[in-house]
């Protein structure tokens, strides 16, 4: 039976693959042979470093930036912007995308100055009627931000508090005119 260990070298992230040598007629020289580039035990254990090569995989994406061009049709949201100046924009999301953030990757000039931690109302949107039925209610944190978003109306929303999902294909979402910022008139925080 193999007995196997992983010691990880200090600082080094260097891996020492141990395991007990168990090929049949071999001794122990004819095994170190056998594996070539090895070296004996030296506390006299029957343990020897494994002929083994540590193998890596390509890594995956799992960001908004990458893969975009791997969506299924099944998974795009169309939703359109309307900014500050009346323009369309027109953004292709997937199920799961945060509002604010794809405003952000899409450079729309919604502000989010707190990064989605409820609190402040820089990403205060207008959502189309039709749609603000198909959203869930805001909890009481939302509504308290709300509260101190300038131009509020009925269909206003939090854009950090919005998650794309199939229900919402074709949604508009209006930019107020103008936001409350909490650093200094004028002062933009840029996404990180």
């Amino acid at each position: 039976m193999a007995a196997s260990t992983v010691l990880r070298k200090s600082m080094g992230l260097t891996l020492t693959i141990r395991r007990v040598s168990h090929i049949p007629n071999l001794s122990n020289w004819a095994r170190l042979k056998h594996c070539g580039h090895l070296q004996p035990s030296t506390s006299g254990e029957r343990c020897q470093r494994a002929c083994r090569s540590l193998h890596t995989s390509a890594g995956l994406c799992h960001s908004d930036e990458e893969g975009a061009e791997r969506e299924h049709d099944k998974d795009v949201v169309n939703v359109v912007y309307v900014d500050r100046s009346g323009r369309r924009i027109p953004v292709k999301g997937r199920v799961g995308d945060n509002v604010l953030y794809l405003a952000h990757k899409h450079g729309i000039e919604l502000e989010g100055a707190c990064e989605a931690s409820l609190a402040c109302s820089t990403c205060h949107v207008y959502v189309s009627d039709g749609y603000r039925d198909k959203l869930p209610e805001p909890d009481e944190r939302e509504d308290d931000m709300l509260d101190m978003a300038p131009l509020l109306q009925e269909n206003s929303r939090l854009g950090c508090q919005i998650t794309l999902t199939p229900e919402l294909e074709g949604m508009e979402l209006t930019l107020p005119k103008i936001t409350r910022n909490f650093y200094v008139d004028g002062h933009t925080p840029k996404p990180h």
